[in-house]
């Protein structure tokens, strides 16, 4: 059997796809890139916010639209879990539905569907969670590693679910509650994709911070990282991603300061910064304790990159609320920042809650602080011209330039060059900035580069031995 697969949304579902992926492939099924040859479609959904349900429904609609009545397509996931019977109403041609902690049975299904005589309009839902262990996986499946390989990146999943109150947030009826991995399996995938030679693990879950807490243990992480960091010493970088401020206790920042292999990176999802406003989103409103801490991990790593992630127009946010926000990003001064503008979720707390903000204030206030970050990120990158950073090597590309400046496409003078593409340690995959190499190097490598220039998001750099 061939199957196409689609995975959309975070690298949380990237896991679970190749995850799926790997099952398939054991079995004998073949992965193929074009959907027309394809016997099974398999769309891997997002349901966090409505930009993510619109894509994961058009992506559904379009693969439906155009398969032949053999094939048969299946949506798994997140939108599938949240709402499996709101897919079947609305994507004529679905097959199949398999829930977020299903993914392990996608092979059962789909021989299933193939066992089954097609009839117009018929579902398959496999989406009941309460059947599977704490790993996410079916029970009686041997263990899968939970990582996701990318180029020589790869995303390791420590933890699923998640246990917070955040009041706008729906991942807690996506996912469920907090399930840590065992330490063991954690381990065990590590150690597979150092033997594989990758160069940058990358720890993700809903919140890497709350590691083992599901297990009554308050401060898991830097144990986690220590046994990891003992087994693991030939990969060059190990990132923290989804720390949440509460969580980050004092021998997590000594544990990151440490250890070498521990990229002075962390990611903390703020989503606002006035008091009134973290109190309605059920979040933490103590802000000096965060200006605390962020203090306390510049000064333990005073090259660390911070990133975070702010909420415009969430119920109730006045313009002084909004202005204190601007103020905070201005005063810490964060290397990244990610906005988004509120979207109600249904079955959140903050759906039902009053003095909504108009959508046309909430993309203004976008614009602002986005704006307003962008000087910022600007003014940190340029900071780092000069410095020489390793830099792991992603990609190569052609640019075009004239000699003279005069020079048209096609004419003669016009010549190209390779540029080298790859991230330093102030840089996750997929979510900010790259180096631009000026000269052709291998991807996978990691290699110093000299940074001789800078934009809003990336950098441009040399290698140190280069003239130029």
């Amino acid at each position: 059997m061939r199957y196409h697969l689609v995975s959309l949304g975070c690298p949380k579902n990237t896991v679970d796809a190749q995850d799926m992926s790997l099952l398939l492939d054991a079995a004998g099924h073949q992965l193929v890139g074009d959907p027309a040859e394809a016997d099974v479609l398999l769309v891997n959904t997002c349901g966090f916010i409505e930009s993510a349900r619109a894509e994961s429904l058009r992506v559904l609609r379009e693969l439906a639209t155009n398969k032949y009545p053999a094939q048969r397509l299946v949506a798994t996931g997140c939108l599938s879990q949240r709402d499996g019977a709101g897919l079947a109403r609305q994507v004529p041609g679905l097959d199949g539905i398999l829930g977020t902690r299903r993914w392990a049975e996608v092979l059962s299904l789909i021989e299933q569907l193939g066992r089954q005589r097609h009839v117009r309009g018929a579902v398959t839902l496999v989406g009941d969670p309460r059947a599977i262990t704490s790993t996410g996986q079916a029970q009686g499946e041997t263990q899968i590693p939970r990582a996701a390989i990318q180029g020589s990146s790869a995303y390791l999943k420590i933890a699923d679910g998640c246990s917070a109150p955040c009041a706008f947030c729906a991942i807690p009826l996506i996912k469920g509650s907090l399930q840590s991995r065992p330490v063991r399996e954690i381990l065990e995938d590590a150690r597979s994709l150092a033997r594989q030679g990758i160069q940058e693990i990358i720890l993700i879950a809903q919140d890497t911070t709350a590691y083992g807490r599901d297990r009554g243990e308050t401060d898991g992480l830097p144990d986690l990282l220590d046994a990891l960091l003992a087994r693991v010493r030939q990969v060059p970088w190990v990132r923290l991603m989804y720390a949440y401020p509460q969580h980050i206790s004092r021998r997590l920042i000594e544990t990151m300061a440490l250890h070498k292999h521990i990229v002075p990176y962390l990611d903390l999802p703020l989503q606002h910064a006035h008091p009134d406003t973290l109190r309605r989103m059920h979040r933490p409103a103590d802000v000096d304790r965060v200006r605390t801490l962020i203090q306390d991990l510049r000064t333990a790593m005073p090259d660390i990159a911070l990133r975070t992630s702010f909420i415009v127009g969430y119920p109730g946010e006045t313009a002084y609320e909004f202005r204190a926000l601007e103020a905070f990003a201005e005063e810490i001064r964060f290397d990244k920042v990610g906005v988004f503008t509120y979207s109600p979720e249904e079955g959140t707390i903050a759906f039902d809650l009053p003095n909504q903000v108009p959508e046309a204030t909430k993309e203004e206030r976008y614009h602002r602080l986005m704006s307003r970050q962008q000087a910022i990120s600007l003014a940190c990158n340029q900071a780092q011209v000069g410095r020489i950073l390793d830099v792991l090597v992603e990609g190569q590309g052609e640019v075009e330039f004239a000699e003279p400046d005069r020079a048209q496409p096609g004419d003669p003078e016009r010549q190209s060059s390779t540029l080298s593409i790859g991230r330093s340690y102030r840089d996750a995959p997929e979510t900010d900035g790259l180096v631009l190499i000026e000269s052709a190097i291998e991807p996978g490598q990691m290699v110093q580069i000299r940074i001789t220039g800078a934009m809003e998001y990336d950098l441009v750099g040399v290698a140190p031995e280069s003239k130029r």
